[in-house]
């Protein structure tokens, strides 16, 4: 016998644990009630599928046990407390096996729960119809036998990949297998060609196994839509034997009309048609050829099928034969005078008309007999046929010329006595006579001249004039007739007769006469441009007759016209209007003096000087002509009265000019300074401009960007851009000037640092700030005695360190420039703890200079430009301490600010550098 399966190890071990339990159990709790117990208590198998059972106790010493199961089983194993069992081939929709043992007189069971699933392995979707018409409902049926539980079993119903329908069986019984899902669809035409499907899925997951799926093979749905309408069928009611007719067969709203299938018969022929689709329709289209033995009426069908269904269309057609009828001539080709015989016959169903007379029957012939002559030839006769087919007449008809020979006859309508041709563009000469057979026509001059190319295309001249004798013959004789030939031409002026230029002279007696050459002799006019008066006969010459004429010569095969220009001459003559008596001359305008003398030719013009500046001087001229190159312009002209001579071949003439020079405003540097500085407080004035040019320019002078208020003094308001215009009769200039004002210095601050105090060998500085245009040059005045003094570079800043009792006294600062000195005075204290400061009067400040008069005197030196000074070294020597630091050069180069304080101030004017000195004893 086999070893157990893995699941029955596995079944095994899970007892024996039990078991171990039960006894230790047992041995703590003697009370412990008996159980049996099956394992698994309830299992899922597939169909014919096995499964072990475990059945156990916690009895100690069960008498007897067992498993009840109507299953089949593969084998069993049994321990004291235990009995495990294979039970196979399971196919029960559910089976409830019991497991029991007999233990102290009592029976213990357990009873389990076996249930079986079956995947889906069969997915039927029940076969589509064929075909199915667009717009009606068929049902989608879908099967899966077998397959359970149903309660887990879902069934979809697929168009495509689109879901149609969903159905989950949830809540079915347990026991109940296979399953089926029906639904109701409405056909579309997009579903045409669309493949449908149905899926299955077993969803055993919540039973901790998977999800089974399956699909049905898919099924093509074919879709098709055909109008209840018959197709509109399009042919010939009679059809002639041997003749073909056109059908057409037409049917709107198909789909697929691709799917769709035509038949066209004629009788029991059928007809081969060109199949066209276009949308929804279908356009079949064929010819249909009637045969003899398809004589009579036939019926002509069309039919159109489409998904199993068909629609048709039937037309009568009727097939006769209707042969031409017959004309003949008894004489085709009869000479003149010649009885002739006429016969129209047809078949026998037909009434036949000859010349609109019948016959006296259907089926029998219509004659008619004629004398033939010349007027007879080329007569044609005619013969009708008429035949009633299925209610409607039908008509033929047959036609034949008579041809009648006669002689020659040269008619004035077709060959004139006398012929006028114009001459120049190619004619066809013909003169043409009437005969049968057809004449044959020559002309020739009587003198044996030339001959007339007649029929042919040829230009017509001059030499083709006189007269001609035409001849026509053919074989039944001849005809002769003289013509006269007559060669028109347009008018010509030529230069002899008529030409191009004429030259009179004032006052004498002339007339303008063309001859022109033409046939018919042409009439000659001649009028003025821009006139309509002809001008004919003598007339005295006069200026306003020159000018051009237009001259033209007409006659009744054309026109020529000429151009005449006729030219007057006169002597030399001045206008004041061209030539003024007084002129001026601007200098630099490049304008010359214009004296235009009419005259005829031109006359030449020449103007001299004389007397004053201008005698002997050539005035030069502008030239008369624009285009003509102009004399050098002068820069200069001498005025005053010039002659001005005008000559040419008829005489000459003089004039008196007067010539006078002007010129525009013109402002430079030397009248005009761009740059120009004021003084403040200075009594207000005009710019310095003035302008120099003829007649003299008025100049005025306005503020650019701002106004310009009128003051009585010169404020640094007014220091800024001005602009100059000066104006005369000839022109403007204009100029910018630039104004700067000046004004005197002010010591507009005088600060101690710090300002807290200074006790002895601490650190000040003084600093002086002045306001001064030109910028004022910084000088100082320090205390007798002050040692280690440094000035800073444009002397604006005094700094002492190591303070000492000698720095203390009074201080001053002053700021110079070209317009004046002005001086402020601080005193430093050194004492204590304290530095005071403060700006001293007038009074005192003069005090001070009176006690140190005797001590100080000013000096200049090269240390003093340098700005630095030992005041030790100066002591030792016994030389003058020197504290202004930098020269004037220095003091101008630095700014200032404006403002000014009156306490502790005073001014000094302007006299070059000033140097406060101390003197210290040796």
């Amino acid at each position: 016998m086999p070893g157990p399966s893995p699941g029955l190890r596995r079944a095994l071990l899970g007892l024996w644990a039990a078991l171990g339990l039960g006894l230790l159990g047992l041995s703590a709790v003697t009370q412990e009630p008996f159980w049996a117990d099956l394992q698994p208590r309830v299992a899922l198998v597939e169909r014919g599928g096995s499964l072990w059972l475990n059945c156990s106790t916690n009895c100690p010493r069960p008498e007897r046990g067992g498993l009840e199961t109507s299953l089949r089983r593969n084998g069993t194993q049994r321990g004291l407390r235990w009995l495990a069992r294979q039970l196979v081939d399971i196919r029960e929709p559910e089976t409830q096996p019991v497991c029991f043992f007999r233990c102290a007189r009592r029976t213990l069971q357990a009873r389990g729960l076996i249930r079986t699933f079956q995947r889906p392995d069969r997915v039927e979707l029940v076969p589509l119809p064929a075909w199915q018409p667009v717009g009606e409902n068929f049902t989608l049926s879908c099967r899966v036998p077998g397959a359970g539980p149903r309660g887990s079993l879902t069934l979809t119903l697929l168009r495509g990949t689109q879901e149609l329908i969903r159905r989950s069986f949830a809540g079915e019984p347990p026991r109940a297998r296979g399953a089926v899902l029906t639904a109701t669809v409405l056909a579309r035409r997009e579903d045409h060609g669309a493949n449908f499907s149905c899926r299955a899925e077993l969803d055993l997951r919540p039973h901790g196994l998977g999800l089974f799926e399956n699909t049905s093979d898919p099924r093509e749905l074919r879709t098709f839509t055909l109008p209840p309408e018959p197709p509109r069928l399009t042919a010939p009611r009679l059809l002639e034997v041997g003749s073909e007719g056109p059908v057409s067969c037409v049917i709107d709203g198909l789909f697929p009309v691709s799917e769709a299938g035509v038949y066209l018969a004629l009788g029991d022929q059928r007809l081969s048609p060109d199949v066209t689709l276009e949308g929804d329709a279908l356009m079949a289209t064929t010819t249909a050829t009637a045969s003899a033995e398809q004589e009579g009426a036939r019926q002509l069908v069309c039919n159109v099928t489409l998904g199993g269904e068909s629609r048709e269309t039937r037309e009568n057609v009727t097939v006769y034969s209707f042969p031409e009828p017959l004309l003949t001539l008894s004489e085709p080709n009869a000479p003149e005078g010649t009885m002739v015989t006429v016969t129209c016959a047809a078949e026998t169903q037909a009434l036949v008309t000859l010349d609109g007379i019948p016959a006296a029957a259907p089926g029998q012939p219509a004659q008619l007999q004629l004398n033939a002559t010349e007027n007879d030839d080329r007569r044609g006769f005619f013969c009708d046929a008429t035949l009633e087919v299925d209610g409607e007449t039908l008509s033929k008809n047959e036609s034949v010329e008579l041809r009648v020979l006669y002689a020659p006859r040269l008619d004035d309508s077709d060959c004139p006595r006398s012929w006028t041709w114009p001459e120049g563009p190619e004619q066809t000469l013909r003169c043409d006579a009437r005969g049968n057979p057809q004449p044959s026509v020559h002309c020739v001059r009587p003198d044996g001249g030339a001959v007339l190319a007649l029929g042919l295309l040829g230009p017509v001249t001059r030499a083709l004039a006189g007269t001609y004798r035409c001849t026509a013959t053919n074989d039944q004789g001849q005809a002769v007739k003289d013509v006269t030939l007559t060669v028109e031409y347009a008018p010509a002026l030529d230069s002899v007769g008529c030409p191009e230029r004429i030259t009179w002279l004032e006052g004498t007696e002339v007339s303008l006469s063309c001859v022109a050459h033409g046939v018919p002799p042409p009439k000659v006019s001649c009028v003025r441009f821009g006139g309509a008066e002809v001008i004919e006969g003598l007339m005295r010459v006069a200026r306003e007759h020159a000018g051009t004429y237009r001259c033209e010569a007409t006659n009744a095969r054309g026109s020529a016209a000429k151009n005449v220009a006729v030219t007057v001459e006169y002597g030399p003559r001045f206008e004041e209007v061209s030539c003024p008596s007084n002129w001026t001359w601007v200098e630099g305008s490049g304008r010359l003096f214009s004296c235009e003398v009419a005259g005829k030719p031109q006359p030449s013009v020449e103007c001299v000087g004389s007397g004053g500046t201008s005698e002997g001087v050539l005035l030069p001229l502008a030239p008369p002509d624009p285009g003509s190159r102009a004399p050098r312009i002068p820069s200069e002209l001498a005025p005053g009265t010039y002659i001005c001579n005008a000559t040419n071949r008829h005489g000459s003439m003089v004039k008196m000019v007067t010539v006078s020079a002007e010129s525009p405003p013109q402002m430079d540097e030397s009248t005009c300074p761009s740059h120009q500085s004021w003084l403040e407080g200075a009594e207000a004035a005009a710019l310095a401009c003035s302008a120099r040019g003829r007649p003299s320019p008025q100049v005025s002078c306005s503020r650019e960007g701002a106004p310009w208020p009128r003051r009585l003094r010169v404020s640094r308001e007014d220091a800024g851009t001005y602009r100059c215009l000066a104006t005369n009769a000839h022109g403007t200039d204009a100029r910018i000037i630039t104004v700067g004002v000046e004004y005197r210095p002010v010591v507009a601050e005088l600060a101690a640092s710090p300002p807290g105090g200074v006790r002895p060998g601490g650190n000040f500085t003084l600093t002086c700030r002045a306001e001064a245009w030109p910028p004022a040059q910084i000088s100082w005045r320090a205390p007798p005695g002050a040692l280690n003094i440094g000035l800073s570079s444009n002397n604006s800043t005094l700094s002492v360190a190591g303070a000492m009792g000698s720095h203390g006294g009074e201080y001053e600062c002053a700021a110079t420039n070209a317009h004046g000195r002005h001086t402020r005075r601080i005193t430093v204290r050194v004492a204590g703890p304290w530095l005071w400061v403060a700006v001293g009067g007038a009074a005192g400040g003069a005090a001070l200079l009176a006690a140190g008069a005797g001590l100080a005197f000013y000096v200049q030196s090269t240390a003093c430009k340098k700005g630095e000074y030992n005041v030790q070294e100066a002591e030792s020597s016994g030389e003058a301490v020197c504290l202004n630091g930098a020269g004037a050069s220095a003091g101008r180069d630095a700014g200032a600010e404006g403002g000014t304080e009156a306490a502790g101030t005073s001014e000094v004017p302007a006299g070059g550098e000033v140097f406060a000195i101390q003197l210290t004893s040796a």
